[in-house]
């Protein structure tokens, strides 16, 4: 199933994705499940059989999409995850995964501007696979890791490089406000099969500028949670976004930062389509 969260008459709510429509199962459950983070938490997300044939519908023309966990506790972002992206910045192999993190307030959903902050023009796209811890645990093993995934997302880690490249650490450029795109839905495991044969692809006005398996991460997805969950317990509903391929913008010559008009495009086979247009931060 995709699940989503959105806007629908200038109401905040959820749902699930039904090829042009949106069940708006925030309508009939919200009193228990305000948010589908709430239904996550809840380990609620298969038990909403009957409420999915009275829930109101709405075509997707007339919803307004948001990030799909739109107040994540932790998101974990892993960089530097493929080959040819470390390559490209000429960073040394590590024997762990490089982690940062990413603020709720720094995500925006499906179709909504990627505000190109004022203080900087060095604002580069990566497009990257989310995942939605749906069990927690501490000290997870990555035999069993796959079973804490409730679900598969795109995103796009927006970043903003003068501001990461201020210090070593990589917080400030990757926080600008509404500057991550996550959605448009969350894919449930069962649809997915094996994580590796997917193609990632990031686009800038059709152009293909990312192209990579998902089988290509240096440190797969077991060893990304098993990881994290040693120096902290991950939650239901944290998010690990698992790091981009080679072709990022600020590595090109001559560099390709996004600017206002831009169309930047993230599309993971099984997963979905994230579009998303570059605006100015006024």
């Amino acid at each position: 199933m995709k699940f989503a969260s959105f806007k629908a008459h200038g109401h905040t709510t959820w749902g699930v994705i039904e090829g042009d429509t949106a069940i708006d199962l925030g309508h009939v459950v919200g009193d228990r499940f305000p948010t589908l983070h709430a239904a996550v938490k809840a380990e609620a997300l298969s038990s909403f059989t009957a409420e999915l044939k009275s829930a109101p519908r709405h075509s997707l023309a007339d919803i307004a999409w948001l990030p799909v966990i739109t107040d994540p506790e932790k998101i974990f972002c892993v960089g530097l995850n493929y080959e040819t992206h470390r390559k490209e910045t000429g960073r040394s192999e590590v024997e762990h995964p490089t982690i940062f993190t990413r603020f709720a307030n720094s995500q925006t959903g499906h179709l909504c501007p990627l505000p190109r902050p004022r203080v900087s023009t060095d604002f580069d796209y990566e497009g990257e696979l989310a995942i939605v811890i749906g069990k927690p645990g501490r000290y997870i093993d990555k035999s069993d890791a796959m079973s804490h995934i409730a679900g598969f997302a795109c995103y796009n880690d927006g970043s903003v490089r003068d501001y990461q490249r201020h210090t070593i650490q990589f917080t400030p450029g990757k926080n600008f406000p509404e500057t991550g795109a996550f959605g448009p839905w969350m894919v449930t495991p069962d649809e997915m099969g094996e994580i590796g044969p997917q193609r990632l692809q990031t686009r800038v006005n059709g152009q293909v500028v990312q192209d990579a398996l998902l089988s290509q991460m240096i440190f797969d997805l077991p060893t990304q949670i098993a990881y994290c969950s040693t120096f902290t317990r991950l939650e239901r509903g944290d998010v690990i976004v698992t790091g981009t391929p080679g072709g990022v913008g600020s590595k090109r010559t001559p560099p390709l930062w996004l600017k206002p008009g831009d169309m930047v495009e993230v599309e993971i086979d099984g997963v979905g389509l994230l579009r998303n247009p570059v605006t100015q931060e006024a």
